[in-house]
């Protein structure tokens, strides 16, 4: 006979997986810890939970955290110390174009949109190499085609994007107007965008309707198969693509970046 694990037991069986893991574990994934008998067959997963909130009370004043992003819960270390917890590794953070940056901006906010509405917004054409790095850190994805000739295919966000920015949902998403002061820490100095006549442009993200956009992010997230807000529901696939630190995530205490 199992012998069933008793509540302080489970809590430093969590504590320890989600130490070891390297990415947010959901509470479907945490109760695959535990052979047949060791939870209590009903109330298993609230235990687990229940256990989490005790973790997560445990943690504060201490210099990490325990966060629940939309792929499930993790530790990471608090914003504020990441000055000094940084300067563990020598690599300097990757920064972007602004291009790239107002380009996954639109993306989040108007999605599904076709390169040809981000382009019709932002007033210059949108490089490949932009859509493939975007695509290749596993922040956006093709989640279906428009039906107009050429079918051209629409984007969405990942979870991977979520977890990456601290987010639970899109819905946890900055007002619009306040994405250029959080990316302009994050921009590469680079020649200006020029238009088809070779004048520079000035880009502006236009603002869209808060209900069209939330209507648009369900849409994507119902797409994604998994409720926004629910990390239980979420599968046990990875995005294959390496996610890269930005200077804004915060550091886990596995020695990388808030998100894996």
């Amino acid at each position: 006979m199992v012998d069933r694990v008793n509540p302080d037991k489970l809590k430093a069986i969590i504590d320890a997986a989600l130490l070891a893991a390297g990415e947010p574990l959901s509470v479907n994934q945490l109760a695959k810890l535990f052979r047949l008998g060791e939870l209590h067959p009903q109330e298993g997963r609230d235990q687990i939970r229940e256990a989490l909130k005790e973790l997560e009370a445990a943690a504060q004043g201490r210099g990490y955290r325990l966060r629940r992003v939309a792929s499930g819960y993790r530790y990471q270390v608090c914003q504020e110390l990441s000055l000094w917890v940084s300067r563990l590794w020598d690599e300097k953070p990757p920064r972007y174009s602004r291009a790239l940056l107002e380009t996954l901006a639109l993306i989040a906010y108007k999605q599904p949109v076709t390169r040809g509405d981000i382009e019709q917004i932002r007033g210059v054409s949108v490089s490949p190499n932009i859509m493939r790095t975007l695509l290749e850190r596993g922040w956006v994805k093709v989640v279906g085609q428009r039906e107009v000739p050429g079918r051209p295919s629409l984007y969405g966000t990942t979870r991977a994007f979520l977890d990456y920015f601290d987010l639970k949902n899109l819905s946890e998403l900055p007002p619009l107007n306040e994405i250029r002061e959080l990316i302009e820490p994050l921009v590469v100095e680079e020649a200006p965008e020029q238009a088809a006549d070779g004048q520079p442009v000035e880009v502006q993200i236009a603002a869209a309707e808060t209900s069209e956009d939330l209507a648009s992010a369900a849409a994507a997230d119902a797409v994604d198969g998994a409720e926004p807000d629910t990390p239980d529901a979420v599968e046990d696939e990875r995005p294959s693509a390496e996610v890269v630190v930005l200077p804004t995530a915060s550091v886990s205490p596995q020695g990388s970046g808030g998100a894996h």
